[in-house]
């Protein structure tokens, strides 16, 4: 299956923002800037894609960094997926932990808590199990991908498990 250009924009944006928080000392926010500017200077997507596609980034680092367990093994990893760690590029399980990690770091220093986010069928999200909120059925997602309606009941909204 090929990738449509808003996972092609996800992947390429938690690259360019790992590598601006992996080099400076800026924030997540300024990171992001910084990334998404990149991401508007060699794409085709307008700034209201490179939004939609930021803020759903975020939202998926948000929720990491909330959910993660501090100890990651490969088996409490796997536990958080809700499927084997193998199966995820290696560079995108790299990037994913470092923001995470960093992420719940710059959480803990400015006193927030992550909030218990939504994810909508046609946005873009990081690997993970989702159920859907309508009847219960959970689907897995073994790469950066753009969420689907439910297969069994057309329902829109999912929660990660």
């Amino acid at each position: 299956m090929a990738k449509n250009k808003f996972v092609t924009a996800y992947t390429d944006l938690m690259e360019h923002l790992y590598i601006a928080m992996d080099n400076t000392l800026h924030s997540m926010a300024d990171a992001l800037e910084i990334a998404k500017e990149k991401i508007g200077r060699v794409g085709s997507l307008t700034v209201e894609e490179i939004d939609t596609i930021s803020d759903a980034l975020k939202r998926d680092i948000e929720s990491a960094a909330h959910g993660l367990p501090e100890h990651q093994d490969k088996n409490t990893l796997s536990e958080w997926f809700k499927f084997d760690i193998d199966l995820i590029e290696n560079f995108t399980l790299d990037a994913f932990l470092s923001l995470a990690d960093k992420t719940r770091i710059e959480l803990a220093k400015l006193g927030e808590q992550a909030k218990h986010h939504q994810y909508q069928s046609g946005e873009v999200t990081l690997p993970g199990t989702f159920t859907c909120d309508q009847c219960g059925k959970e689907i897995a997602f073994k790469q950066p991908s753009q969420i689907p309606e439910c297969p069994a009941c057309h329902g829109k909204s999912f929660t990660r498990i």
